[in-house]
């Protein structure tokens, strides 16, 4: 996910000011804005999220063009039918930095479709086909156990226990779960100072995120909001306030951090205001759905040391991080 430090053009100028002031509310502040009771919301099981996540991990690298990335679609798509979601896929092409054809599909996935009033919970289920960020094996492909395989196990256990519900213990609103395909197979400029970009101006990264929002399924989609969910797995992750989320949908923003707080995860969570990034919320806001990004990324606009090298495998993952993710992720829904 992401290069080094791949900001919207937008917030360039004003970096030094999102990583050297606090927000506008501190802790004690912003929490006590916070007074309504959580509501009643089933337990999220992060057993099964660890699995989902370990699952997906022994298909091997996901990337595009591969037997592993056709069977884990495949995988994704049988796991939302078994429980009862209606599926669609959205098959598309996109050409990628170094010119190969990425043949993708982005997976969409609606929870009580028929409700008018919905949220969208995104992630990407494709890995990035090189570790450029490591030290020996900058060629070789990412298992992606963070970066993208949480996001989309966290995803997947969602739509297992929202649907285990009886009608009278459903959330008060629809969810669709859209999975981007193709989103880290992008140029990074430092990490690949030796390549060309043939893509040239246009986004190298996001590429099923772009496709969707400019070909939105389903047609004339609406939503509430939008939840993107991006490396979400690791042990001791940090989820700052990203830069995009707090300028599109700060409501957002405010309430799954309170949430998070008031749930015992604010060691994820933090009370701090990072840069914006370039990541599928910028294209999802784009097309109309006010999208926030929790995503491990630290107040400084740096990743953790796994990010886009192999030490991206199941030796990162942390079941309460899951946990602390997928559970505040279904409070704010029951809360809607």
């Amino acid at each position: 996910m992401k290069t080094t430090l791949r900001f919207v053009p937008a917030a360039l100028a004003g970096l030094l000011l999102l990583t050297g002031c606090p927000g506008k509310k501190d802790t004690a502040d912003t929490v006590a804005a916070e007074v309504a009771a959580l509501p009643k919301t089933p337990a999220f099981n992060a057993d099964s999220a660890y699995a989902f996540t370990a699952k997906q991990v022994a298909f091997g690298p996901r990337v595009p063009n591969t037997a592993a990335h056709v069977k884990t679609g495949d995988w994704i798509i049988g796991q939302f039918k078994k429980h009862g979601l209606t599926v669609q896929e959205q098959p598309f092409e996109a050409k990628a930095f170094d010119g190969n054809i990425l043949k993708s599909r982005n997976i969409i996935a609606r929870f009580h479709p028929e409700a008018p009033r919905r949220v969208a919970v995104f992630a990407h289920w494709d890995t990035r086909p090189f570790a450029d960020k490591d030290a020996e094996n900058k060629n070789a492909p990412l298992d992606g156990a963070s970066d993208g395989a949480s996001g989309v196990a966290v995803a997947l256990e969602l739509a297992r226990v929202l649907a285990a519900q009886p009608d009278s213990l459903a959330p008060g609103v629809g969810v669709d779960f859209i999975l981007f395909d193709s989103e880290d197979y992008g140029y990074d400029g430092v990490t690949q100072a030796d390549k060309t970009n043939l893509l040239g101006s246009q986004d190298s990264w996001c590429l099923g995120s772009q496709y969707w929002a400019k070909n939105v399924v389903p047609a004339n989609y609406k939503a509430n909001f939008g939840i993107l969910l991006d490396m979400v797995g690791a042990q001791g992750a940090k989820f700052s306030r990203e830069g995009l989320s707090r300028e599109k949908a700060p409501d957002v923003v405010e309430k799954v951090w309170n949430t998070a707080s008031q749930l015992g995860f604010s060691d994820f969570f933090l009370y701090a205001d990072a840069p914006s990034i370039d990541d599928d919320h910028v294209y999802t806001n784009q097309a109309g759905v006010r999208t926030i990004d929790i995503i491990d990324f630290l107040p400084s606009g740096e990743f953790r040391p796994y990010h886009h090298t192999t030490q991206d495998n199941m030796s990162v993952i942390d079941r309460r991080t899951l946990k602390a993710v997928g559970q505040t992720v279904l409070t704010v829904i029951y809360g809607q």
